[in-house]
Parts: C-alpha cells; structure tokens; sequence
C-alpha cells in the first residue's frame, strides 16, 4: 500500500470518527440553517467527502466539527442557489448567513440536538415515522439497521424517512421547542417515542447492529444533559436503566422468557440499579409527579426481594391511572390485583377492556394466567393458545408453551 492510499485510510477514520460523536450535532446545525432535513444530510455528507479531499492533502483542521458545519453550510446554500426560481430570496437566505462573506461559524459549535429531537419527535408525525427520524438523525442508525429493526425492507424505511422530512417541510413544523405552555405535552411526546425505541429493541430476539435499548437510554441520557433537572426525564431515564439492568437473566439457557419476580438477581447489572434509585430519588424530591417517574418507582418495586411489594405497585398503578387512564394500564393493574388474591376483580377489569385490547397480545396472556389461578383451566388454555399464537418473540411463546403444558397435563 503506498503512502497516498494509507494517508487516505487515516483520513477516512478521522472523518468517521467525527461523524459517529457528532454526527447528531452537525445535522442539528445544518438544519437549525438550512430548515430542510433532507438538504441537511446531503450538505453534511457533500462536506464529509470535500473533508476526505483537502484532508487528505493539508491535514485535518484544528477543529474538524467546525470545518463540516462551515463546509456543509456552504453545500447548503449553493444548493438553494441552484434550485431556487426566486434568486433575490436565495441572496437573501445566504446574506442572513454569511452577511457576503464567507460562513462564520464558532469553534464552539453550540448544541441544538434538543431541538432536534423535538422536532423529529413532532405529534403530526405517525408514531413509527417519529422512531425512525430520531434514530436516523439523532443517532445515526442507518436506513438499513432501522428496517431491520422494525423487519422493514431498506427501501420501505428509506421511503418512510424521506414521506417523514417532506412532512415536516410541508406543515412547516418549525425546528423550536415548544412554548412554556406545550412543554409538556411535547415533552411526553418525545419521552413515549424515546421509550418505545427502548422497548422495541427489549423484545427483539434479533439484535439490530447497535441494540435499540441502548439508544434509548443514550436519548434519555442526552435529554437529561440539554435539559436538566426535569423530573419525567429522570424517571424514563431510570425506568430504562432498571429494565436494562435484567437483561442478562430475562432469558433463561434454554430461550425461555424468565418472569421478573422469578429472575436470578445475581444476574442484574446492579451499577444500573443503583443510578436508577439515584436518579429517581433526585426526580422525587423535585415534587412535579408523572407517569414515567411512576413508572419508574412500579418497576422498582416488582425487582424487589425474596417478593416484589404488590401492596405497593398497586397503589403506584391507582396513581398512574390518574395520568394515564389507558386499557394497558388496566390490564397490568389487574394483574397486580390478582397476585393480591383478588384474581376475580381483576379478571372483571380485564373483561372491561376486551375490545380496546383485543389485538394487544399481553391481554390474552394475561387473562390465561387470572384464569388458571381461579381454577379455570380448560378456560385458561384457550387463551394460552391464543396468546401463544400472537406472541411478539420466541422467549415469550416458550414461556407461555410451558405454562400450557402445566395446565394441559
């Protein structure tokens, strides 16, 4: 290999190590600028291949972030430049910018990645569309990790990214936070995408490249850096680090999905445990109550030993129904109540909301399992069927195959 080619090589790693530390950053940036995300990424990667070019030849800059924003914003507006019919606005977008001049932009690069995830988290988003934009942009996940995330086809998730940036174009969804008085409907917005790109890669059986748990908690982490002292933040922080922190003994040697009441807690990372009751103690003492911080505090106690503290979670579950007052959250109260020997009330609330759960498969599950602790066996094994039929991964049909074969025999 000659000197020219390992030169390249060199350079190449420099720039990729950028992007995967700031990557985020930049994007948020160029589109705080340029106010169009598409441009944004194609300005950014236009500025990453001038890099690999004059890096190549004079060396990295002394501040390379600073380099691809002046560089990705000059790609930026020679675009708008070109494409435009109304040059006087073009002049006058680039005239805000660079006042005729070359593009100043601060060694300081300041960081606008929160609102960017509000804005990739925007409620005219569809649910999926919000998940995938925030991996993309904020995370730097590529189309073809965040299709096989959802077991989407790479050009079905190309296409649903690009449907989600000509909409945000489209409705002129500004890229701001909120005002003081939707803060905090916006903010449960982005905490619920945030969770769910969590929890969608908790019940995966096949790991995307970078598990999507982790990018979760990276969001919170990130979240509670721009914006601190917000209690909710706190608590979707903790409720991941403590869902996180059993991930080793979920699964048992034989792939089958291990109750939490039932897990080896020699098994659970207890660093995560311990700065999730940090975390979530500091949340509590700020007396702003939410759903998260609850739900943080339920999934606490059901990590408790030798027993979870039932009595507990179902007053957690009484409180949270007072924000949330959703047939999910019914569904795992009542199963709450009848681990407290009320398993015929807690059947009555399940039945309750049969046809706003019908297509929820926890609900089949869970009513197999009232079912059986009333007795009810050839009752519960019709659900059981049901359940395992509609099971969302194979630790969890396991399981529910091997309570089958318990009432079944």
């Amino acid at each position: 290999m000659n000197n020219a080619s390992s030169k390249a090589i060199a350079i190449s790693h420099v720039i990729n190590d950028v992007l995967s530390k700031d990557r985020g950053r930049l994007l948020a940036g160029l589109i705080s600028r340029l106010n169009d995300f598409q441009l944004a990424e194609d300005a950014l990667q236009e500025a990453s291949m001038a890099a690999l070019k004059h890096w190549v030849r004079s060396g990295p800059p002394h501040n390379p972030e600073a380099w691809l924003l002046r560089v990705g914003l000059n790609k930026g507006i020679d675009h708008l430049r070109r494409v435009q019919r109304e040059q006087r606005k073009v002049e006058g977008l680039a005239d805000t910018f660079t006042g005729g001049k070359e593009l100043d932009v601060p060694e300081t690069i300041p960081d606008e990645r929160l609102r960017l995830i509000f804005t990739c988290c925007h409620p005219a988003l569809e649910e999926k569309s919000r998940i995938a934009l925030t991996l993309r942009t904020v995370c730097n996940l590529t189309t073809k990790e965040i299709a096989a995330a959802f077991l989407d086809s790479e050009q079905t998730m190309g296409q649903r990214l690009y449907r989600a940036k000509t909409k945000i174009k489209a409705k002129g969804i500004r890229f701001s936070l909120p005002e003081a008085d939707r803060w905090h409907d916006r903010l449960e917005t982005v905490l619920t995408t945030i969770y769910l790109i969590f929890t969608t890669g908790y019940v995966l059986e096949e790991e995307c490249p970078r598990t999507l748990c982790q990018e979760g908690i990276f969001l919170a982490r990130l979240l509670t850096k721009l914006r601190p002292h917000e209690p909710e933040i706190e608590g979707a922080l903790a409720l991941m680090l403590l869902t996180d922190a059993r991930s080793a003994s979920r699964i048992n040697v034989d792939g089958v999905m291990v109750p939490v009441e039932e897990q080896d807690a020699a098994l659970w990372q207890q660093n995560n445990i311990d700065e999730a009751h940090h975390i979530l103690s500091n949340a509590v003492e700020r007396k702003q109550p939410g759903p998260f911080q609850i739900k943080a505090a339920i999934a606490d106690c059901h990590m408790m030993k030798p027993n979870p503290d039932w009595v507990q979670m179902s007053l957690l579950y009484q409180s949270l129904w007072r924000f949330e007052p959703t047939p999910v959250v019914a569904l795992n109260w009542a199963v709450v109540m009848a681990e407290l020997d009320c398993a015929e009330l807690a059947l009555k609330k399940l039945d309750e909301f049969k046809e706003g759960l019908k297509d929820y498969q926890p609900w089949y599950a869970a009513r197999a399992h009232i079912l059986s602790k009333l007795g009810q066996n050839a009752e519960a094994i019709i659900f059981y069927k049901l359940a395992i039929e509609k099971a969302p991964s194979a630790g969890t049909r396991k399981f529910l195959e091997f309570r089958f074969r318990e009432l079944a025999h």
